[in-house]
């Protein structure tokens, strides 16, 4: 039979390992406990299940060579009437045989402090020769590619393109692997089943201006399709982006929302 001190012993470290546990608790119920989309969000697949989503910012593949921060899955939400605005232009594309792609949607103001450290870090170059391979790193801030503020943090602004119709998947991107230009033809840089804009998607150059005069024929149209039927829809194109549109009257001009992408 143990002695009484043996069995004090076996108590008290019991005691201990439970306290343990009760105090490692919090912290893992903080992280469940993450801030809850605001009354007024949704998710675009519940609005409209049709648009494509390819969330690069929840992988690797984008100009900071990282998953960034707060995307916790790839998962497009906007505010309901930024879904629902986009689910009308969607049914006007799909009448002429496209879908919209969504590479972008809310994105939560740590993502943009991501972008932020990121741009100062001058030696993460990795991913430069794709996305910003004509653009020194130290003039992101003052070409205006990178900013403290982003009016997806308030929900209804997107990044996307069009695609034809049927759809073939984009392969995935391997990381490592060779980068080619953003602004190369299309047959040469990385794969997008979007038609051909002229540039790949967050292409830090002037050819992504959605009226650039060097960017002519199928391309131009292709970028005339996409800004009509957005802006029939009830969107504003930002002129230096010809894949960035924000709605007209959003519901929280003056919010920037941080809680994750889940």
């Amino acid at each position: 039979m143990p002695s009484p001190s043996a069995v004090w012993r076996v108590m008290t470290l019991s005691l201990a390992a439970l306290l343990a546990t009760v105090t490692s608790a919090p912290a893992a119920g903080a992280r469940e406990r993450a801030p809850a989309p605001p009354p007024g969000f949704v998710a675009l697949a519940d609005v409209d299940p049709t648009i494509l989503q390819e969330m690069r910012y929840a992988t690797v593949h984008n100009f900071t060579g990282h998953r960034v921060e707060g995307y916790l899955r790839p998962r497009c939400l906007l505010t309901r009437p930024a879904a629902e605005a986009l689910h009308r232009a969607q049914r006007l594309l799909l009448r002429e045989g496209y879908t919209l792609k969504v590479y972008d949607c809310y994105r939560p103001q740590r993502a943009v402090n991501d972008f932020v450290a990121w741009a100062k870090d001058l030696e993460d170059e990795r991913m430069k020769t794709e996305f910003y391979p004509r653009v020194e790193k130290s003039r992101l801030f003052e070409d205006g590619y990178i900013a403290e503020k982003s009016g997806h943090s308030r929900g209804s602004t997107m990044d996307l393109t069009i695609v034809r119709l049927p759809a073939r998947p984009t392969r995935p991107y391997v990381p490592g692997e060779p980068l080619v230009p953003c602004f190369a033809p299309k047959a040469v840089r990385f794969p997008d089943n979007s038609v051909d804009m002229g540039t790949g998607f967050d292409c830090f150059d002037t050819l992504s201006h959605t009226l650039d005069p060097r960017v002519t024929g199928q391309r131009r149209a292709n970028r005339m399709l996409l800004k009509s039927t957005m802006e029939n829809a009830g969107f504003n194109n930002l002129a230096e982006e010809w894949w960035h549109y924000t709605l007209r009257g959003e519901p929280y001009p003056g919010t920037y929302f941080d809680f994750p992408v889940r």
